[in-house]
């Protein structure tokens, strides 16, 4: 394995950063200085001597309206409105979505988070026009044919007539709205409550709060980074 390749599956660094590690002389293989191009083996000792980027991650509450990516004419993103500098969002919610979005400067986890070979959870709160089907939640559950593509199996619970919480492991292009409407059910309001074990809480519309501590360490954890160590 490709010595940039080895450390970006360690979490070290993106293979870019992993290339420039290398250049810079801060990467060794059995106490040589490795060089681009340079391959692991599982019994070799690799070691990094640089000072871990510091990252930083945040829970914002995206609000109705706002894009998360690419702006046209008079739209307005993320980016846009938000006073944090040198962060971006993981992922997308749709235009009329609101919820939680994780903004960092890590990108190392973008495709830990979005590779749909991946399970993890994303949760939402979903309000409809008009009452939820006798059997709506069991065949959400089993999965539902959008436009040729079965969905996976996920977690639904039923709080009204018209309100349900949905827990998805995977992400399609308005998923959850596109599932509604095979059922003959529209979406009224659809809010994204929980990332893996990142929740909303109480943010308002707008807001968002840095992610720390015990929380932060589980959901790097569960992508199987560590955002601190040096070493290999």
């Amino acid at each position: 394995m490709r010595i940039n390749k080895y450390l970006a599956m360690r979490g070290i660094a993106t293979r870019k950063d992993a290339d420039t590690l290398i250049e810079k002389g801060l990467v060794r293989i059995n106490g040589r200085r490795a060089v681009l191009g340079d391959k692991v083996l599982p019994t070799d000792v690799v070691e990094v001597r640089h000072t871990q980027k510091k990252h930083r991650y945040f829970a914002y509450n995206k609000p109705r309206g706002i894009i998360t990516h690419s702006p046209q004419e008079d739209e307005k993103d993320i980016a846009g409105i938000i006073p944090l500098k040198g962060v971006f969002p993981v992922g997308r919610l749709d235009k009329d979505s609101y919820g939680l979005i994780i903004l960092t400067d890590d990108a190392r986890i973008t495709d830990r988070l979005l590779n749909p070979d991946r399970t993890h959870e994303k949760e939402y709160r979903v309000s409809t026009t008009r009452e939820l089907p006798p059997n709506f939640k069991k065949r959400m559950e089993a999965g539902v044919n959008i436009e040729g593509y079965r969905t996976k199996p996920c977690t639904v619970h039923v709080e009204g007539a018209k309100k349900f919480t949905i827990t998805l492991t995977e992400g399609k292009k308005h998923q959850i709205r596109r599932m509604c409407a095979a059922l003959a059910v529209d979406v009224f309001n659809l809010e994204r409550i929980r990332v893996m074990n990142v929740r909303l809480g109480g943010l308002k519309s707008g807001q968002y709060r840095e992610i720390t501590g015990t929380e932060l360490a589980q959901f790097l954890k569960a992508l199987g980074l560590a955002d601190a160590g040096s070493a290999a």
